[in-house]
């Protein structure tokens, strides 16, 4: 059955626009899943609520052509036997199930049975055997101040024949830490999951608690988180932009992007309050009104990092050497992103032009139409060249956006909203997709909430993008992909 069939069986998820839930059964949970590849949809999340002994309830949701599909298998209590794995179909599933399954005891029947949260013993990486390959370990602690994960190279002289990737040094039990706040109060914890994603973390949030207490949010809210969702978005290019020239041996590049990062991060927090948007969005809207003159400086900031941005992108597309490294380096073609389903920034410099702000828009992106960057080559220079084109559809949005906030209140009351309401939230955060699902539990509690970072789905790719490089070319390549590990570490 194609997936058109399932769509009408499917009820409206509170929360974002767009999302549906589907209950099924584990032949039918294999069927949409088929399904859905069919369509070239991908998934996007996986996760359990739930143990063998108690009963649980396997959830995947899929970014697909009608909207996004939110299926939900319900096992029952005191069966252990394994749920239908679905990384035959989707390779982002493995990761998921695993980590699903040493936080729950709920196994897929396609489970990878190493480790991924637990360290207690050595991690028994995929060995490649030849004449002359031989291993490097990079991690899990590193020079620099970037989180740990580890990384195996097998290699012959300096070229990449495999990496492995060993992620999970940082989980914190954030999904339980949900359960023990108050659910008008997670919003907090939400933001920080992936501290560069504050923004969009809190917000998902905030949209699946709005819509499941029935609340609908000022217009000036929906505006101004619009733009507190941008200002993160261009901060994070503008760094990014910095640090890959920097890893390019173009420390020029660095200086200056780093500048413009700053001047951003003082003009929002003369806007909000905050450098770092950790507390600014709320249920109901926003904690803080933009300050008149914070919006001005903003503009000013804005306008001139978009002006200067398009000066250096000329200098680093002239600079010989930057050039060099960036192209053809990291190369990740279209068809196998697709295969990976790969998502966010990474994914539309391969070819994959998904955008939830254009694909499941909400309010004030349906009525601010977004201009998607998509590219083919798929190397680094594609993913320098997607954000040097989305820091000035930022600034364009932003610019439309400071200009058309509408007057009236920030925030509004929000009610507990009643034991057993579901709901999604989703937002196109700077790097991807980010979802959070919420349920709400009795007097105000939270029965559970899965927060997911769109690095899930890219993590797998990076491992493909270094094949046939160099080792010294990895941390440009990873910097250009710049995915989370405390938001998949959990």
């Amino acid at each position: 059955m194609p997936l058109t069939g399932w769509w009408p069986r499917a009820q409206p998820v509170a929360g974002a626009p767009g999302v549906r839930r589907l209950a099924v059964g584990p032949q039918e949970w294999t069927q949409v899943a088929e399904a859905v590849a069919a369509g070239g949809g991908v998934l996007h999340a996986l996760w359990v609520n739930g143990t063998p002994a108690e009963g649980a309830q396997v959830y995947a949701v899929y970014l697909c052509a009608p909207g996004a599909l939110a299926v939900e298998l319900t096992l029952a209590a005191g069966d252990a036997r394994p749920y239908p794995g679905l990384q035959g179909r989707f390779p982002a599933a493995s990761r998921l199930q695993r980590a699903a399954f040493e936080l729950t005891g709920v196994r897929s029947s396609d489970a990878d049975r190493r480790a991924w949260l637990v360290h207690a013993d050595p991690y028994p990486f995929t060995r490649v055997d030849g004449e002359g390959v031989h291993e490097i370990a990079v991690g899990p602690v590193h020079a620099g101040t970037i989180e740990p994960g580890h990384f195996r190279f097998s290699v012959v002289g300096e070229k990449v024949l495999r990496l492995e990737a060993h992620l999970g040094y940082v989980h914190r039990g954030l999904e339980r830490r949900f359960t023990a706040l108050p659910i008008l109060a997670g919003h907090r914890l939400a933001a920080r999951v992936s501290g560069d994603s504050a923004v969009a973390f809190s917000w998902a949030y905030c949209q699946a608690l709005e819509g499941l207490a029935g609340a609908t949010i000022p217009p000036r809210a929906a505006w101004l988180r619009a733009v507190c969702l941008e200002l993160e978005r261009l901060a994070n290019h503008l760094g990014d932009l910095g640090a890959l020239g920097n890893d390019a041996g173009f420390a020029f590049g660095l200086t200056q992007f780093s500048r413009l990062k700053e001047d951003v991060l003082r003009a929002t927090a003369a806007a909000f309050g905050q450098r770092y948007l950790f507390d600014v969005l709320v249920p109901g809207g926003l904690s803080v009104d933009l300050a008149g003159d914070g919006a001005r400086a903003l503009a000013d900031a804005i306008r001139g990092a978009c002006a200067e941005s398009a000066e250096l992108r000329t200098i680093y597309d002239e600079h010989e050497g930057v050039r060099a490294r960036f192209s053809g380096t990291g190369r990740l073609g279209p068809a196998l992103a697709a295969q990976l389903g790969v998502l966010g920034l990474v994914g539309r410099a391969s070819g994959q032009g998904r955008d939830a702000r254009l694909d499941l828009p909400c309010l004030p992106y349906t009525e601010l139409p977004v201009a998607k960057v998509v590219l083919h080559d798929g190397d680094v220079a594609a993913r320098v060249a997607v954000r040097f084109e989305e820091v000035q559809e930022c600034g364009r949005l932003l610019r439309q956006l400071l200009s058309k906030v509408p007057d009236g209140p920030c925030t509004a009351v929000l009610e507990e909203p009643a034991d057993g309401a579901f709901g999604i939230g989703l937002i196109e955060g700077w790097r991807g997709p980010v979802l959070v699902a919420l349920q709400a539990g009795p007097a105000g509690t939270v029965r559970f909430c899965h927060p997911h970072d769109p690095s899930w789905q890219n993590w797998p790719a990076l491992e493909y993008a270094i094949l046939g490089n160099i080792v010294p070319d990895f941390p440009l390549i990873n910097k250009s992909f710049n995915l989370s590990y405390s938001g998949v570490d959990l």
